[in-house]
Formats: structure tokens, C-alpha cells, sequence
């Protein structure tokens, strides 16, 4: 295990560091009490609230490099010996930003033990949180954001933010019940575009359209509901490009977008389908859709 320079040979604290890694729920990561407790068996002696905004894993060198060119401080490092050579320019980075963060480099089975997956696509590394944006700043500079309606299909999340960077969409909107962009497997699945793409919650309590589409039609954006219905018009419709700002609303895989989010929506648009086929998955229709309205200002 690999400390370091000048820091203490402290197991313990080692240990604590590692616990985002191995023992910490993604839910915990975001609870300030549980961080409360791990601030403490860090560090004692500092300030236990140290955490309370809350911590996120990311796996690979290309996840880490974004969030690390994103400004994300990293708390703790964990590789398997396997790629440490390949990750050296990254291991070097990190110690240079959060020299007080601790590198652990251990052999496969160790890190096996540690988090308990069979394998990893890279290094392990645990940051602090980022701050949200202030939603009203997003939406002032924006011309096309999409609302992801109660998705929790993590592979689906990150692949979203793949297409919405790689084609132009200026911010990601999450209701409530939408599940964390930055959990490892959304953001490696995205590349560590999330990291690239702001995003912020959208909305309050079980229904986001009360207080969320106010706030989209207040900052002058035509809200689009993706979703097959009587009305919907086709996604090429050339209002759609035209539109200066635009709100494109996806569904969860499955169900779909909520009755009443359809009908609060200025819009419904639908994607034409071949050979019978009534429905894309979200992350594939969102790629669609986004290169379909893309903004030509």
C-alpha cells in the first residue's frame, strides 16, 4: 500500500479512506450522518461535517481524468496493481491536486476483497461531491436541456449523457426520483461525461411538473414529451429545430412518461418507427431526438 509523501504509515486511516470503496452504500455516500462517521474515523481531530456535501466513486482513467479536469477534489484512490503503470500520469495528477488523499496500490485479490467486485475497469477513485448549478442560471444560458422523468436505469442514465454531449445539449434535468448520474456505473457507462454536461434536480415531491415546467416555461423553453400518442407529431417536425429553446421530456424504460408530464407538456412527439416496432430504448431515443432538434444557432 502506497501512502502519501510524508503521510503518517497509518493503517487505520488507510482503512477509513477505503471505506467509499467497500463498506459505504452509494445512498451512504450521500448521507450526511454516515459521513459524519467516516470524517471522524479519517481525522479526529477535524471538522466532522468535513464530508456532509457527500462522496462519489468513479472507475477507469478516462471517468477519473474528466472528473479531475471537472475540478472534482479527490478524497482516496484504490488500483489494483494491473494498472498502475497505465494510470501513472493520472496517479501523479491526483497526488499533485489532494496530496492529504491516499493511494492504495494492491494486488488483485486484495482489491477483490476490498470491494468485492471480480473485476474493474481501471483504478477506483472517491471525490467529493461537486455543488449543483443553480438551475436558473442553467436554463438562462441554455437552447436545448432534456428532463429525464424518473429514470433509474443506470446504464440508460449514463448513456444519455454520452449522446447529450456528444450532439449538443446544453443541460441534463433530473426529476426527483431520477437516480445519480454520478454513481460509478452511470458515469463510467457515460464516459465521464457527466462531468461535462451540467445537470441539476428539476421539480419537487411526487409530481415535478407543478413546480418544474413553470420554471422551463418561465425561462422560455417549448417543453416536448416524448411518448406515443393520438397527437404526438413526428420528431423531425421542423418546429422542433426552430424552436430557440427547447425542452425535450424522456420517460423511465417501460412505463414511459407520466399521463398527467404528457398533457402538462406544450408538445408530444413521437420518433417513426419500422417493421412494427413501437418503441426505442430511452438511451437510443434520446440520441435520436437530440440530433433530430439539435440547436443550429
Amino acid at each position: 500500500m502506497e501512502l502519501p509523501p510524508n503521510a503518517p504509515c497509518d493503517t487505520e486511516r488507510t482503512r477509513a479512506h477505503l471505506a467509499p470503496f467497500s463498506t459505504m452504500t452509494d445512498g451512504e455516500l450521500r448521507d450526511a450522518k454516515q459521513l459524519v462517521g467516516l470524517a471522524r474515523a479519517c481525522d479526529p481531530d477535524a471538522d466532522p461535517d468535513r464530508l456532509a456535501a457527500g462522496l462519489f466513486v468513479a472507475e477507469s482513467v478516462n471517468v477519473i481524468d474528466r472528473a479531475l479536469t471537472a475540478g472534482c477534489v479527490p478524497f482516496a484512490v484504490l488500483t489494483d496493481a494491473r494498472w498502475e503503470r497505465a494510470a501513472a500520469p493520472l496517479l501523479q495528477r491526483i497526488r499533485a491536486v489532494a496530496p492529504d488523499a491516499p493511494v492504495v496500490v494492491a494486488p488483485t485479490d486484495e482489491v477483490r476483497a476490498i470491494t468485492g467486485y471480480r473485476e474493474t475497469r481501471g483504478p477506483l477513485a472517491a471525490f467529493h461531491r461537486p455543488a449543483e448549478p443553480d438551475l436558473d442560471a442553467l436554463l438562462a444560458g441554455a437552447h436545448r436541456v432534456v428532463v429525464l422523468e424518473d429514470v433509474t436505469n443506470y446504464t440508460n442514465i449514463g448513456a444519455i449523457f454520452r449522446s447529450a454531449a456528444a450532439l449538443g445539449v446544453d443541460a441534463v434535468l433530473l426529476t426527483p426520483r431520477c437516480h445519480d448520474p454520478l454513481f460509478r456505473r452511470a458515469s463510467r457507462v457515460s464516459m465521464g461525461t457527466v462531468f461535462q454536461v451540467p445537470w441539476a434536480r428539476i421539480g419537487t415531491g411526487d409530481d415535478w411538473t407543478r413546480d418544474g415546467l413553470p420554471l422551463l416555461h418561465d425561462a422560455g423553453f417549448t417543453t416536448v414529451a416524448l411518448a406515443l400518442s393520438d397527437d404526438s407529431v413526428s420528431i423531425a417536425d421542423p418546429r422542433l429545430k426552430a424552436a430557440s429553446k427547447l425542452a425535450l421530456v424522456l420517460g423511465t424504460e417501460g412505463d414511459g412518461l407520466g399521463n398527467s408530464t404528457i398533457a402538462a407538456c406544450d408538445l408530444t412527439a413521437r420518433i417513426p418507427m419500422a417493421h412494427g416496432v413501437d418503441s426505442l430504448n430511452v438511451a437510443a431515443a434520446s440520441a435520436v431526438a437530440f440530433w433530430e432538434t439539435r440547436w443550429a444557432g
